[in-house]
């Protein structure tokens, strides 16, 4: 099995954008963001896609 990737909340999520978390399920349901929904119904992000998204914004910061 491949090793498992980190989910991140909506709200880990929109603090590394410095934006609100209801922006990030926005950004969801727009297709910005793949969504994974947990047993609960709740929302969580691919940490890998979401460092992508924040790389490929201009001027932004990177993680590293």
């Amino acid at each position: 099995m491949s090793e498992q990737e980190t989910l991140l909340t909506p709200s880990e999520v929109a603090a590394l954008f410095r934006v609100d978390p209801k922006t990030v399920t926005r950004w969801a349901k727009a297709g910005k963001l793949t969504s994974i929904r947990t047993l609960g119904g709740h929302r969580r992000y691919k940490e890998s896609e979401v460092t992508a998204l924040l790389k490929s914004i201009p001027g932004s910061i990177s993680t590293n």
